[in-house]
């Protein structure tokens, strides 16, 4: 396809331009907020994972950890991390408290893993299309990396193809479940199966489980970290309660290595924000009004982004399928190869902004995050839906 060339600005009002890869996902949303702020219109944010943030919710569980006085749930937490939040999660995980380490996000609890688990000559493996940082988090501390891929339009595993990637030097194999980018889940007897081979290979198995609330009981009936002592979960308050502000993660995993990131953490780590888990705390406390935030939320946009994605890949403009739980969904775009280039011309054209496939290491398709208000969603899409017409009708013409 021709893309459009970005339109150009006056220095003293110049944005940096999105740069040439190589370059990490969150540079390039960043760069591409930028951008779409330069015109005086709404931006769409249909590159985002997680449902809105509960903003009357958080005022409340903020007010109950400072007002009138600070909370008891508000203490130090310096070392393992809040034990109020680590007991509930303790609870929840099925596991003693010992077990279960607080984090700052998911993504500080996997650099953790990666610092506390890796040294020079170890590798890891990863999956693809997968979250860039898996790759990037070991890459920066000079660890090898391998990779196995998770192929469209179900985005399953394969756990012979993941056997036969494995190497000696290999200490982790790192999935997420939720699928990020493309919100599918892993089958339980998959699961199951990583972690026999995992155990049997003397490696450790860490599944981001950031999405996996989104799934029903019945496809997902408990955390990864259950079904072998080979197993990490990695997971946090961002994507399901919408909380990425709090900075809230945790790891949950077998006696042995969660001392080895315990004895680590106390010796390199300054320890979680004393605050924002306080608050944590009090929104575990009421789990029940953020979930039915999330659960409503999806419930009313799933629908509206189904009828439209069906009518997509009816016209040939999209390709795959959608999910069965959360709110993303990766499909391919019959025709674009260069999704990117396509990204950054929505921007230009609408203030729309999806997530290029180049970054999760699949081209030619797009995460889109579809748990919007009404409007904002229909607005995006229609502006999505314009573009991609745009674009087939470019190729019919040449």
């Amino acid at each position: 396809m021709t893309c459009t060339a970005l339109p150009a600005v006056t220095p003293d009002l110049a944005t940096p331009p999105i740069a040439p890869a190589p370059m990490a996902y969150a540079q390039w949303v960043a760069a591409a907020v930028a951008l779409a702020r330069q015109a005086p219109r709404p931006i769409v944010s249909l590159f985002e994972s997680a449902v809105p943030e509960p903003r009357a919710l958080l005022r409340q569980a903020v007010l109950a950890t400072v007002e009138p006085d600070f909370s008891p749930r508000y203490v130090s937490a310096f070392g393992d991390g809040n034990p109020f939040v680590r007991a509930m999660l303790a609870q929840s995980h099925g596991v003693d408290i010992d077990q279960v380490l607080c984090t700052t996000g998911a993504t500080g609890g996997l650099a953790l893993l990666y610092r506390a688990l890796l040294r020079p000559g170890d590798r890891v493996l990863v999956e693809v299309p997968g979250f860039d940082l898996f790759a990037g988090a070991a890459q920066v501390q000079g660890i090898g990396v391998d990779t196995f891929t998770r192929p469209a339009p179900h985005f399953g595993i394969d756990v012979e193809q993941v056997a036969a990637a494995l190497r000696p030097e290999t200490r982790l194999i790192v999935v997420s479940d939720l699928h990020n980018p493309s919100g599918m889940g892993i089958p339980r007897d998959t699961l199951v199966a990583l972690a026999h081979l995992a155990q049997a290979r003397g490696v450790l198995l860490v599944v981001d489980e950031v999405y996996g609330d989104y799934a029903d009981k019945a496809s997902r009936p408990g955390p990864a970290c259950a079904l072998s002592p080979a197993v990490i979960s990695l997971s946090s308050l961002t994507k399901i309660f919408g909380l990425g502000v709090l900075r809230c993660g945790w790891i949950v995993g077998a006696p042995g290595v969660m001392a080895t990131l315990r004895d680590y953490a106390a010796r390199a780590e300054f320890g979680v924000s004393t605050l924002s888990h306080a608050v944590a705390a009090e929104v575990m406390l009421r789990a029940d009004a953020f979930a039915d935030h999330w659960r409503s939320h999806v419930a009313r946009a799933r629908p509206r982004f189904a009828a439209w994605f069906a009518r997509m890949v009816d016209a040939g403009l999209m390709a795959g399928e959608l999910p069965d739980a959360g709110c993303i969904c990766f499909p391919a775009l019959p025709g674009i190869a260069d999704t990117r280039a396509f990204s950054e011309m929505l921007i230009a054209q609408s203030g729309v902004i999806v997530a290029p496939g180049e970054f999760f290491g699949q081209p030619g398709h797009i995460r889109i995050g579809f748990c919007l208000p009404d409007a904002e969603l229909d607005a995006g899409l229609a502006a999505l839906e314009a573009a991609l017409r745009q674009a087939a009708g470019n190729r019919l013409a040449i």
